[in-house]
């Protein structure tokens, strides 16, 4: 009878089964890349315009309003929601391209002018070399996004170093090249956006992306 005890189990002393708790799901939103992209490229297109020479430069200044508000706080938006859909890629283009247009805007406000005229150029050239090679290593990891999106960056990359060139040489004419380049740039990107939201309104492909295989 004691040896019985002994073995059984005391039932008082045992655990209840944990209850399984599971989270609810994380509410979906909505895709911010058309965002990002029209934002990105609107500011490119105007500020552009004024690198290419086709409009004259005093009214250059319209550019900046659109780098504070559109290129910059509503792309640094998108990146923040790319962030929210672990899209590491979107996140990382969207917050650094709408840092770029916060930081374009803050240099012509308050910092252009304590650069010595002589080295202003330099400067500038140094600054958009080096978006250029950022560019240029997110236009490889472009390469399991979409044909739309790899366009974007290539031709980026390219508005930046030729920019960069133009400037830092004091070149007029290669800084015109830059404007035209970034013209199509923003057309490119302006595509990628205009094929995000229209596929997405329609559910189905209206204008093809070409998306990339992932192997």
């Amino acid at each position: 009878m004691e040896a019985t005890a002994a073995t059984r189990s005391d039932r008082r002393f045992a655990k209840e089964p944990a209850m399984e708790t599971t989270a609810p799901p994380a509410p979906r939103i909505a895709d911010p890349a058309p965002l990002g992209l029209a934002a990105f490229a609107l500011t490119t297109f105007v500020l552009s315009f004024f690198n290419a020479g086709l409009v004259s430069s005093t009214g250059e200044p319209i550019v900046l309003g659109l780098a504070l508000a559109y290129g910059g706080l509503a792309q640094l938006l998108a990146g923040m929601w790319e962030f929210r859909n672990n899209n590491t890629f979107g996140a990382t283009a969207f917050t650094s391209y709408g840092a770029f247009w916060l930081s374009f805007w803050a240099l012509n406000q308050f910092f252009a002018s304590k650069i010595p005229g002589n080295e202003l150029g330099s400067a500038v050239g140094l600054y958009l070399i080096a978006w250029g090679i950022f560019t240029s290593y997110m236009f490889i990891a472009s390469f399991r996004t979409t044909a739309a999106i790899s366009l974007v960056f290539l031709l980026l990359a390219i508005t930046f170093i030729v920019l960069g060139i133009g400037q830092a040489g004091g070149t007029e004419n290669i800084i015109k090249a830059g404007g035209y380049i970034g013209i199509a740039t923003a057309i490119a990107a302006w595509y990628a956006s205009f094929a995000g939201v229209t596929n997405s309104t329609f559910g189905r492909t209206v204008l093809p992306v070409r998306p990339f295989t992932r192997t």
